[in-house]
């Protein structure tokens, strides 16, 4: 519902406003403008006087009210989130969003504090693992600290500056907003299998909570913190990234998004609802953590910096934020008829940020169906991308040891593999070539060339780009190797499964029904001469990104 207001004053000029009802959405700003806006009604000289005594943030405002780009003022939605996190403050927490790690689930008496082991979500507000954390803390009237525990690889090509320096600095601001909520925030260097159990027992905590990652790596540092934990600390793990968590929307391996969605969907209204705001905690700890250097932290990390860091990007919570205002307010109404189009702005680019946790998954979908209600089509079309299909590639990777192997494909997918792997192939490239854009394909090489330079690649040419590879690699297993290679060195949201999942999807077929029905390369065929140029302007894409010399 929306009204129009008139604001009439003595000595001001009130513009006409919009003002969307609470029942939609909390934001009921009035933008009130001086009568600068009225020519008529003052002096040139004194209206100008007028503009130059405003602050800057009052002056962007006013431009941006005039240039209409936006239908709410720029920064609305950081003041729409805080409202909203206030008024479900009491919000009890769904229990089914955690599971026990340990025997123990009580807090032994004389502990000094309960810690949350910060992993995947790098945030303070929206975090179902740190809201149980407080509520936990509050119970037993003890401080709340979060540590975390930054792991460089050794000799990793996946190790790049890109990566580290965006989640260093996100963790930066998770530090600063604990530091004004009286939460210690510890910063360790080194695994959490060798350094958490000893972290503990050293601060007496009564308590370990953790998030959720149905990754390898991530799920072996839990099993090493399990291990060295006494056994009368409990161990308690939430699935803070999934709006229905991993284990409850399925116990199972899921086909595809058509078994999985009507899962999730009878879920949504159990478990999308409102966030409760992490509060400034009132049970101090009698010991600091020690002082984080941030600047001599990211310099001081051993990684590749040839893979340099993107401007279009910044780490944080409140840049997550920001864009997602910007997808609500410029490019939500064109997602669901432009979104496959690389020349047109209309998704929401949120991945980095969903990625490493800077913003919840969930606070997204809460937003774009509160204020985007206008959109239509595109709100239906984006929450079906952000939420089944997305948790449709955490279950894959959960209930799938052999996630980024042709192993883990469908046996009738590796039986076509098998079949079409000695097919003829006109064009063999190798790692190198395909990393430096090497080929005779002007829009694989453009595609591959914005990953390079950007960080990121359109999403409909990722289908087409991992397809490629396949066609241009000796063996399904080296295409796979490589696709998934150059996806985590290079994307931003890389090393994630969305990654792997997309990868799989394109070169063995997971997800894809019908898939079997048509020979590997009949298949690429099809993808290269009616899938990508029937949709969008080829031509126009390599002009802008195809190099000469990567």
């Amino acid at each position: 519902m929306y009204s129009l207001l008139l604001i009439p004053a003595s000595k001001h000029i009130w513009k006409f406003v919009t003002l969307e009802s609470q029942r939609h959405c909390s934001f009921t700003k009035l933008v009130g403008l001086s009568s600068i806006n009225n020519r008529t009604t003052m002096p040139a000289e004194k209206r100008k006087a007028t503009f130059v005594k405003m602050d800057n943030t009052k002056r962007q405002k006013l431009q941006a009210v005039k240039e209409g780009k936006r239908e709410r003022v720029e920064g609305w939605l950081q003041d729409v989130v805080a409202e909203q996190q206030k008024e479900k403050k009491d919000l009890k927490f769904n229990k089914q969003r955690l599971r026990f790690l340990s025997q123990t689930q009580k807090i032994k008496q004389g502990s000094e504090g309960v810690v949350y082991w910060m992993n995947r979500d790098h945030r303070v507000q929206d975090n179902w693992a740190l809201i149980y954390a407080q509520q936990l803390a509050l119970e037993e009237k003890l401080p709340l600290h979060i540590c975390f525990c930054l792991v460089v690889p050794q000799n990793s090509e996946l190790a790049t500056i890109r990566h580290f320096g965006f989640m260093l600095r996100g963790l930066e601001e998770v530090a600063k907003d604990c530091s004004a909520l009286d939460i210690q925030f510890h910063l360790l260097q080194g695994s959490a299998g060798e350094l958490l159990p000893g972290f503990v027992a050293d601060w007496s905590f009564g308590a370990v909570v953790t998030d959720f990652s149905p990754l390898r790596t991530p799920l072996q540092w839990v099993e090493e913190v399990k291990k060295g934990l006494p056994s009368d600390i409990p161990f308690i793990q939430v699935d803070a990234h999934n709006v229905v968590p991993c284990w409850v929307a399925s116990d199972k391996l899921e086909y595809s998004a058509r078994t999985i969605r009507n899962k999730i969907t009878k879920l949504l209204k159990e478990f999308l609802t409102e966030m409760p705001l992490v509060d400034k905690h009132p049970h101090t700890a009698l010991r600091t953590a020690k002082p984080v250097d941030w600047a001599e932290a990211l310099s001081s990390l051993e990684v590749d910096r040839t893979v340099e860091e993107v401007d279009w990007a910044k780490s944080g919570t409140a840049a997550g934020i920001a864009m997602l205002e910007s997808f609500i307010d410029l490019r939500l109404k064109n997602f669901a008829t432009q979104r496959n189009n690389p020349n047109s702005s209309a998704v929401s680019q949120l991945s980095p940020w969903i990625r490493f946790g800077h913003l919840s998954a969930q606070r997204v979908v809460l937003q774009v169906k509160c204020c985007g209600k206008s959109a239509g089509e595109s709100v239906f079309s984006f929450t079906e991308e952000l939420v089944v299909r997305r948790e449709l590639t955490d279950n894959f990777c959960f209930y799938n040891p052999s996630y980024d192997s042709v192993k883990g494909a469908n046996d009738w997918a590796q039986k076509t593999l098998k079949d079409h792997a000695k097919d003829p192939r006109p064009y063999v490239y190798t790692r190198e070539q395909l990393e430096k854009a090497q080929t005779h394909d002007k829009l694989w090489n453009a595609a591959q060339y914005q990953m390079v330079i950007e960080g990121k690649m359109h999403g409909f040419l990722r289908m087409y780009w991992a397809k490629k590879i396949l066609e241009w690699t000796s063996s399904p297993e080296g295409a796979l190797s490589i696709a998934i290679y150059l996806n985590d060195r290079y994307e931003l949201d890389g090393q994630d499964p969305n990654g792997f999942v997309g990868c799989m999807w394109s070169i063995c077929g997971v997800h894809d029904q019908g898939w079997a029905e048509r020979p590997i390369f009949g298949k690429i065929r099809y993808m290269n001469y009616k899938g990508c140029t029937r949709k969008f302007d080829v031509a126009q894409f390599e002009r802008k990104y195809c190099p000469k010399d990567l």
